[in-house]
C-alpha cells in the first residue's frame, strides 16, 4: 500500500476475499478522510443555508461555501471568483454553456468543432445546440492512436467555426490534448474554445490563464472531492453577457410584478439553494491536494500510467487502445476473444474494480471498431502493486477463457 492509501478507509477492506484494488478513478475517486470530516463537520457543526441569514450558523456556513470558492479559483489560476461557478458536475457545467453562450450566439452556417473521442456530455449539448441554431457539427480527424495533429486540426477550424470543445484528457483514450496551443489556432479564428476537464483537472497542474480556454468544466468527484459538486470557469467577459437559464432565489437582485434583474457575477447562475457541503467538501478535496502538491500528483500518475503500459502491453493477446506514450490516468484495452464485462467479472472476484463498457463514447467505439472495452484507471492512493495484481488478475482471465474457449 502506498503512503497516500492509508488515508482513504474504503481501500482497507477485502472484496470476494481479496484485497480491493480500485482501479475506477476515471469514473469516481475514492475521498480521504479529510474530505469526509469536512462533510461531517458541516453536517454536526453548522449546517446551514448560505448568503441569506445573519445568524452564526449562516455566516459559517457562507464562508465556508464562498472560501470554497476562492480555494478551486486559485487551483486553477483564474483572474477573479467572478469565474467560478458551482454546479453539479461536468455535464451540467457545459450543458450551461451550450444552452446560455451557444444558442444564443450560433447562427445557420457557423460551426461548432468536437472530438470523435468526446464523453457524450460533451458531444449531446453541441448536437443540440446544432439542431436548434443551424449550426454544423464537425469533427477533428484523429491519428490511428487517438492523439490529435495540430496541424490537421488548424485545417478543419475555419473563419465559421464559432465553438471548438475539447476534453483536456480522453475519459475513454487517456489521450492528452493539446489545449493551449488549440486554443491559440481557435482564438485566430474568432472562436471560443470549451474545454472538458474531468479527467484533466484531477490529474494535471491547470492554469486557465496559461492555457487561454474561454470555458473549462470539471466534476468533484473525479478529485476525491464529494458528488453532485462540479465547476464551471469562464472569462469574465463572456460570463458578464450570457443570461441565466435556472432562475428563483439566491440569483436575483430586484423583482417586480413583470420585471426582475439578476445579481452579479457568479451568483446570477446559482439559482435556488446550492450545493453548500458538496462545495466545502470540494474545498477539503484542494487542500489535500495541494498539500500534496499537483506537481507531485502529475508525476505519480504519469509514472503509473506508464508502468501499466509496459505491463499490459507484455500481454499476448491483450489489445491497448490510445496512445502508448504520453498518456494519463488511464488504460484502455481488449483482450482477444473475451468480452470487456467478462474480464471485470472475473478481475472483480480477485477484489480489483476496473470499468467496462462503452464509457459513454460511443462514436469512439464505433471509430476504434469496437463495442466495448475494458478501462483500468488510477489515482495517487494507486502504486505499482496494484498494477502488477491488475496483469496478474489479466493473465488469469485469458488462462480461464482460453480453457473454456479452446
Amino acid at each position: 500500500m502506498n503512503r497516500y492509501a492509508k488515508d482513504f478507509p474504503i481501500l482497507d477492506q477485502e472484496v470476494n476475499g481479496h484485497p480491493l484494488v480500485y482501479l475506477d478513478s476515471a469514473a469516481t475517486s475514492q475521498k480521504p478522510v479529510a474530505v469526509i470530516e469536512a462533510l461531517e463537520q458541516y453536517y454536526k457543526g453548522y449546517n446551514s443555508n448560505v448568503h441569506r441569514g445573519v445568524h452564526t450558523l449562516g455566516t459559517k456556513a457562507t464562508d465556508g461555501y464562498e472560501g470554497a470558492r476562492e480555494k478551486v479559483r486559485r487551483f486553477i489560476g483564474a483572474a477573479s471568483i467572478k469565474e467560478i461557478l458551482f454546479t453539479r458536475g461536468t455535464t451540467t457545467a457545459l450543458n450551461l454553456v451550450a444552452s446560455s453562450y451557444a444558442r444564443s450566439r450560433l447562427r445557420e452556417g457557423d460551426e461548432i468543432v468536437i472530438s470523435p473521442s468526446e464523453h457524450h456530455s460533451n458531444l449531446i449539448p453541441w448536437q443540440q445546440a446544432a439542431k436548434a441554431t443551424g449550426a454544423t457539427l464537425k469533427y477533428f480527424e484523429l491519428e490511428p492512436d487517438g492523439t490529435l495533429d495540430l496541424d490537421k486540426a488548424e485545417k478543419t477550424i475555419t473563419e465559421r467555426t464559432k465553438l471548438v470543445a475539447i476534453a483536456h484528457v480522453s475519459n475513454a483514450l487517456g489521450t492528452v490534448f493539446p489545449v493551449k496551443e488549440l486554443a491559440a489556432i481557435v482564438h485566430r479564428h474568432g472562436g471560443v474554445l470549451v474545454v472538458d476537464g474531468a479527467q484533466g483537472v484531477p490529474h494535471l497542474q491547470v492554469d486557465v490563464q496559461d492555457l487561454d480556454c474561454d470555458f473549462l468544466a470539471f466534476s468533484g468527484h473525479k478529485m476525491m472531492a464529494p458528488t453532485g459538486i462540479g465547476v464551471l470557469y469562464g472569462k469574465e467577459s463572456l460570463l458578464e453577457s450570457m443570461e441565466p437559464v435556472e432562475f428563483g432565489g439566491e440569483m436575483i437582485d430586484y423583482v417586480d410584478w413583470h420585471e426582475t434583474t439578476w445579481k452579479e457575477l457568479p451568483w446570477k447562475f446559482e439559482g435556488g439553494t446550492p450545493i453548500i457541503a458538496g462545495a466545502i467538501g470540494l474545498g477539503a478535496a484542494i487542500d489535500y491536494l495541494e498539500n500534496i502538491g499537483m506537481d507531485a500528483v502529475e508525476a505519480h500518475d504519469r509514472s503509473l500510467t506508464r508502468y501499466a503500459v509496459e505491463r499490459l502491453s507484455a500481454l499476448e493477446g491483450l489489445r491497448i487502445y490510445g496512445p502508448l506514450e504520453g498518456r494519463m490516468g488511464s488504460v484502455t484495452f481488449n483482450i482477444e476473444g473475451v468480452h470487456p464485462h467478462d474480464v471485470a467479472t472475473v478481475l472483480d472476484a480477485d477484489g480489483i474494480a476496473v470499468r467496462a463498457g462503452h464509457h459513454c463514447c460511443q462514436p469512439l467505439m464505433r471509430w476504434l471498431e469496437v463495442t466495448a472495452t475494458a478501462r483500468a484507471s488510477f489515482y495517487l492512493y494507486n502504486d505499482e502493486s496494484d498494477i502488477d495484481r491488475l496483469a496478474e488478475g489479466l493473465q488469469k482471465t485469458k488462462e480461464y477463457f482460453g480453457n473454456v474457449l479452446g
